[in-house]
């Protein structure tokens, strides 16, 4: 038996390292499409401080972005971040990147105005991709930012994680009932309406919903005051939800480093994870609301109050490796010094 167990232990590690191989080879092959022009706008070092900018909102940012790609090297870009994120982690992001045609259609923009714009999205490389580096890359704009860090064969970090959509359900028109970020809202919700009366007054910290997640753009996410119901104050099917509302997170990204960052999480132990409420209880548009789910290595963040509260943001956040961690840091400079 316990040969089995370490052969199938093995063959994930193995899996593991493939499908970072594959990551690899795709960055490469995405940077040799580019030429020298494009690619003094897309590669930085890997210490560059442009590694921890980190914004959701319309604003001027470095990196090349679909607007300055041809079709060919749009398909490698694509394919790229396809290989660091899970099917329905590609799918909400293709999903919110085409939502701005159509908040640009509801906002009654002219054809020239380029403040919402589907090709406005950033390819950003930090070092050298290869199986024997560290290196990272970032995708990057409205209401989507990942920030993917590599050490040698292993991806290491995915952190910041942020999804956003506005609007949340598109209410007219021929998009109309189009939903995107739909389990970060309602497996929220889940857990939320599964609480007693008692439960319920220690996890609504607030009858008022925050105009936005509270780590917003900051390089340290953790938040204190530590307050909320604790996962060990919940019965055995609510901390089941509770689970469940952390994997909607987690499987932003490939299984099997989402398996990874699930055991990090079970290390640092289950018990003090806090789930906190702010706002209505009611689901519903136009009712804003706010939750977080904050464990001793993690945080996430949802947030749903803008335009009627029809406008979501979430995140996740790693305490330890958001941009790759100062312990991946140390270990480039020390290696980057020794060459």
């Amino acid at each position: 038996m316990k040969k089995i167990i370490l052969l199938i232990c093995n063959l994930l590690v193995l899996i593991f390292t493939m499908k970072a191989q594959e990551t690899v080879v795709k960055a490469n092959h995405f940077v040799s499409l580019l030429s020298n022009e494009q690619k003094m706008e897309t590669l930085f070092p890997f210490d560059d401080n442009e590694r921890y900018n980190f914004h959701f909102v319309p604003i001027e940012r470095k990196g090349i972005t679909f607007n300055e790609l041809n079709p060919e090297q749009t398909k490698a870009g694509l394919a790229l971040l396809k290989s660091c994120l899970s099917e329905q982690g590609y799918k909400n992001a293709i999903d919110i990147v085409e939502m701005e045609s159509i908040l640009k259609e509801i906002e009654n923009r002219k054809p020239e105005d380029k403040f919402r714009d589907p090709g406005n999205y950033h390819f950003s490389i930090f070092g050298i991709p290869s199986n024997k580096t560290i290196w990272g890359w970032r995708f990057e704009g409205h209401h989507i930012s990942f920030t993917f860090s590599f050490d040698k064969k292993i991806m290491t970090s995915g952190t910041p994680g942020f999804l956003g959509t506005n609007p949340a359900i598109v209410l007219t028109g021929p998009h109309q009932g189009k939903e995107i970020l739909k389990d970060e809202k309602e497996e929220g919700f889940q857990l939320l309406q599964s609480l007693t009366p008692l439960q319920l007054q220690k996890a609504i910290i607030d009858t008022i919903a925050y105009k936005d997640i509270l780590s917003f753009d900051k390089r340290n996410a953790d938040i204190n005051p530590k307050i909320g119901i604790k996962y060990a104050e919940l019965n055995q099917v609510q901390q089941a939800l509770m689970l469940k509302l952390i994997k909607v997170y987690v499987y932003r990204y490939t299984h099997l480093f989402a398996e990874s960052m699930l055991k990090e999480i079970q290390v640092a132990g289950l018990d003090g994870i806090l789930f906190a409420w702010a706002g209505s209880t009611e689901n519903k548009v136009g009712q804003a609301n706010y939750y977080r789910v904050q464990g001793p290595s993690f945080m996430i963040e949802y947030d749903n109050t803008q335009n009627n509260a029809n406008h979501i943001h979430s995140v996740i956040r790693d305490l330890k490796n958001d941009f790759g961690g100062d312990e991946l840091m140390n270990h480039y400079k020390r290696d980057h010094v020794a060459q």
